[in-house]
């Protein structure tokens, strides 16, 4: 019989499929290869095909001999678009996949025993098959610990009469009902689920808060954060989860693992389901220092005509150059974004460049970067922390509110603008970011991003709590090969 700790552990990841989730995900799988544990990433058929066509994320792990890809079904529904309901159908299809997930890790033909199956937290079904197949479940929550902890307080929002509402009332009234938030939190702070009348139809805030109260039937919990940024609410959550691995930020951490261990770097690596437009790095060599706002709403927020031409007015009446990520599907009318006033377009050629997807982590990691207008996603709120770029938030949904108002308030990073879009309130916050406040923001932001830095380097608690959770998972390793 084989010795039960040369075995190496074995992981199956399964992210929910969407391009947020999907990024966090592959670097702790790489992450996890580096550490000498086997993977298997679970991914739809649509998915693969895309980072295919589009990137070099299924030939980079071609160099770990233990990572391979897994597809789901065929009758998975796609959920990267513009549209949130598919979202839901996502998240409902997803409740088909119970018997190829039983037969994935118990079933006939499996090879390679798995150890234990790293779940997004948003798939209560994977905790009954850990449960029903004795194969330990760890979550993981790609959004902000943040907004998981808000959405673990909605009976208490409810019990107080602080939720539900709507989106015409008193949005600036303070909310106290939860714990760790009562001294900044406003009703416009909620993620947006919680914007409804009534909770009559609340089909999706009932799924996110459901899908949280899940949480503690997990053997863990990972984060996708450092206890220096987010401390005091990961305190609020482990008393609902004990066993917390923050080990964030994650594109950071498996940078300076890579550095570290193999000498090599992520450079040129991409998991985009997009096809990224490299033009845009060299018309960032081309401009001065710091001299740069990005802007880029992320993979599903969408925009109309109207507030299109707003924030267009707003970054060129600022005066400052801009680099703009317009998504094919950003426009949410399907409107012809092409027809845009003259001026528009010579101050576009003036001072602007856009593509329709770039290379963000490349991106804000330019020294032409200043800046970054951002919809306040939780994977591009920590690599503008990460590379010290202050942010102007316009959040669109989720944990998306909650996460502005830290930026703004909180930790003192950058402009939160939630629930405006007009160009001169867009022209101020690039000017006060860009000008005004520059110095203010730019010293904020380069002692957040020192504090990041060392959370992921050797010694750091990112790098610590890596570290614990690799240690964990080859413990349950010994323990089902004994068994």
């Amino acid at each position: 019989m084989a010795d039960p700790t040369s075995i190496p552990a074995h992981v199956v990841i399964f992210p929910f499929p969407v391009q947020g989730h999907m990024n966090s995900m592959f670097k702790l799988s790489e992450l996890l290869c580096l550490a000498g544990i086997h993977v298997t990433y679970l991914v739809t058929v649509e998915n693969h095909k895309r980072l295919v066509q589009n990137t070099n994320g299924v030939s980079w792990y071609d160099k770990y001999p233990g990572f391979r890809f897994q597809m789901l079904p065929e009758n998975i529904s796609q959920g990267d678009g513009g549209q949130m309901k598919l979202f839901l159908n996502l998240y409902e299809s997803l409740k088909t996949v119970k018997p190829f997930l039983m037969d994935l890790l118990v079933g006939k033909g499996q090879t390679r025993p798995v150890t234990c199956l790293i779940t997004d937290g948003l798939m209560k079904l994977t905790l009954d098959v850990g449960e029903e197949t004795g194969v330990p479940v760890i979550y993981f929550r790609t959004a902000s610990p943040c907004s998981v902890w808000t959405y673990f307080c909605l009976d208490k929002l409810i019990e107080s009469r602080e939720c539900p509402f709507g989106g015409g009332d008193d949005m600036d009234l303070p909310i106290k009902s939860v714990p760790g938030m009562e001294a900044f939190l406003r009703r416009r702070d909620l993620p947006s689920l919680f914007r409804v009348p009534d909770m009559g139809d609340t089909s999706f805030i009932r799924m996110f808060c459901m899908e949280t109260e899940q949480t503690v039937r997990a053997q863990g919990l990972i984060l996708n954060t450092f206890e220096q940024l987010e401390g005091p609410i990961i305190s609020q959550l482990r008393t609902k989860i004990p066993n917390i691995y923050t080990i964030g930020p994650l594109h950071a951490h498996l940078k300076a693992r890579l550095e570290l261990e193999t000498t090599s770097s992520t450079m040129g690596f991409s998991n985009s389901l997009r096809e990224e437009d490299m033009s845009c790095i060299k018309w960032l060599e081309e401009q001065p220092l710091k001299s740069v706002i990005y802007v880029s709403f992320g993979s599903l927020a969408t925009v109309t005509k109207e507030q299109l031409m707003e924030f267009w007015y707003g970054l060129v009446n600022s005066g400052h150059r801009f680099l703009w990520v317009i998504r094919i599907d950003l426009l949410a009318d399907n409107s012809d974004k092409k027809e845009v006033p003259k001026e528009l377009e010579e101050g576009t050629k003036a001072r602007g460049y856009t593509v329709t997807w770039a290379p963000q982590e490349e991106v804000l990691a330019h020294p032409a970067i200043g800046g970054f207008l951002t919809h306040s996603g939780w994977n591009s709120t920590l690599e503008s922390i990460y590379e010290g770029v202050p942010m102007i938030c316009w959040p669109y949904l989720a944990d998306q509110q909650i996460n502005s108002r830290f930026v703004g308030e909180v930790w003192k990073l950058g402009l939160d603008i939630k629930d405006t879009c007009d160009r001169s309130s867009i022209e101020k916050a690039v000017r006060d970011l860009m000008e005004v406040r520059k110095e203010e923001f730019a010293k904020s932001a380069k002692e957040m991003a020192t504090v990041a830095r060392k959370a992921v380097n050797e010694g750091g608690d990112s790098h610590n709590n890596l570290n614990k959770l690799v240690e964990g998972i080859k413990m349950m390793n010994v323990t089902a090969n004994r068994a």
